[in-house]
């Protein structure tokens, strides 16, 4: 994967003038929350080497978002120890702010921004992403949002694709006639920049988080004013961690992932995705960590496959593997990137409305409201562990995460209903929650990325139908029951 120039991956958010009397070139840190293989900390570092300025990089965390809770707080401060850590012995000063009450971080990013020569920051298309864009806009200094989200650049396609095999004929493409940019694995090494200080009238107003309470992020969430109802997930946050369960997969998992992926009792998934949706994790990193030593390249994707899995050109484990992270992820990002009412229900394809419009009068044998889904009070044994799978550790197996869906939609009043239920306990549960693949997964449930199926059912109509029953049949799950068979 040779290094390629990332002027692609680059967006004028504030066409200010760079400042020449600036005091330091700012990363505002959002959503690529990682100290390697991060194409906007590459941007910002040099930066600061063409202005011979110091760099600032301001991790911020807002404590007033929907859905804020001790769970999601928890792993983002431990992401911010690790970067605490890497970041200490680097010609950087890292500046990591938690609100402490809502309200508290407003001026933050103005108040650095007025004494910066320029201004970078991650450009993410979903959520909180947008509103980073919009504050930054209003910034008089010149600012840059650079895109990291994938292998592929987010906004190469042009377009939203209405299907993984479209998509995926796009990437094989573009992949063999562009190769692969790729960021650096450490943006510091043989680099010197001059240090600084900020002044003291911004760190006693915004004051940044202490050593203490990073090391001991679980007395430091329990004291702030949020929900503290949603625990601890079943994964430490940061990019240290992450790494760490990167090379487990690597050396353990991989080799058996397409055959244990889908069967809950074995759990074969990789559990990277808490660390790529909250940017501990880079693409580029776990690509490169999969394709060692098997001589595969970009060029190794085939045209002439016409969207199918195998023009990946890799041995069957990857190919699973890859095609789950870089494709169906990178869909994901595609939609949310391309389609602005992505979360809602008029964005679903016309056939899935239409069916499900047909259908919506049809009788359910089951309805339940949003509190009996919440507390897993369902006649369905197999759903209610994966529901207690959900709110006790912030993860729903992958297979079973689609049997989830499916079974809301089901025993849902209405579609409109069903959706806003499913984003609602995913937001404040997952721990990859209010990301791209959220949406995409949920949205699927109703039919986007899909196609009409048959025969025609009650409810569901010609949307795609599954069943526990089914889903039983299909997969070992006796262990999973037997785990989160109850509270």
């Amino acid at each position: 994967m040779a290094l390629k120039p990332a002027g692609n991956r680059v967006r004028i958010v504030s066409p200010a003038p760079m400042r020449i009397d600036g005091s330091f070139v700012l990363y505002y840190m959002t959503a690529f929350r990682r100290p390697r293989y991060n194409f906007a900390l590459d941007r910002a570092v040099r930066l600061a080497r063409e202005l011979s300025k110091p760099l600032v990089v301001l991790e911020p965390l807002e404590i007033s978002y929907r859905w804020a809770n001790a769970r999601h707080h928890r792993f983002l401060i431990e992401g911010m120890r690790d970067q605490a850590a890497a970041l200490g012995s680097a010609p950087v000063t890292y500046y990591p702010y938690v609100e402490p009450a809502a309200g508290q971080i407003r001026g933050l990013l103005e108040s650095v921004a007025t004494l910066a020569a320029a201004v970078v920051t991650d450009d993410y298309p979903t959520f909180q992403g947008p509103r980073v864009i919009t504050a930054c806009q209003r910034l008089p200094v010149r600012v840059e949002a650079v895109d990291g989200n994938g292998i592929v650049p987010l906004y190469s396609a042009g377009q939203a694709f209405p299907t993984a095999h479209a998509f995926r004929r796009f990437m094989h493409r573009t992949l063999a006639a562009d190769g692969i940019d790729k960021p650096h694995s450490d943006p510091f090494a043989g680099i010197e920049l001059p240090l600084c200080d900020l002044p003291r009238h911004i760190v006693d107003r915004w004051r940044p988080v202490g050593k203490g309470d990073l090391s001991d992020a679980a007395r430091f969430v329990g004291k702030l004013p949020l929900d503290q109802g949603v625990g601890p997930g079943w994964v430490t946050g940061g990019a240290t961690t992450g790494g760490n369960r990167l090379r487990r997969f690597l050396e353990k998992g991989l080799e058996r992932y397409e055959e244990k992926r889908n069967v809950p009792d074995d759990d074969g998934a990789s559990g990277l995705s808490p660390y790529l949706h909250f940017g501990h994790l880079s693409t580029h990193e776990i690509l490169e960590g999969v394709i060692e030593g098997t001589g595969w390249s970009a060029a190794s994707t085939e045209v002439s496959a016409r969207g199918g899995r195998a023009g990946w050109g890799l041995d069957r484990n990857r190919t699973a593997f890859v095609d789950q992270f870089i494709t169906w992820r990178e869909l994901g990002f595609n939609g949310c990137a391309y389609l602005p009412d992505y979360d809602r229900y008029d964005s679903l394809p016309a056939w899935a409305q239409k069916t499900l419009a047909d259908h919506a009068p049809d009788p359910r044998d089951w309805i339940y409201n949003l509190e009996q889904f919440e507390a897993a009070e369902t006649h369905d044994t197999l759903w209610n562990a994966a529901q207690r799978q959900l709110v006790t550790e912030g993860r729903i197996h992958n297979y079973l995460r689609m049997l989830w869906g499916k079974k809301i939609l089901e025993w849902s009043e209405s579609p409109q209903g069903a959706l806003d239920m499913m984003i609602e306990l995913n937001n404040k549960y997952a721990l990859d929650g209010r990301d791209p693949n959220s949406y995409s997964g949920i949205f699927w449930v109703l039919g986007r990325y899909d196609r009409a199926w048959g025969p025609e059912r009650e409810v569901f109509g010609k949307v795609r139908f599954m069943s526990s029953d089914n889903t039983k049949r299909k997969t070992r799950v006796t262990a999973f029951l037997d785990k989160y068979g109850r509270w």
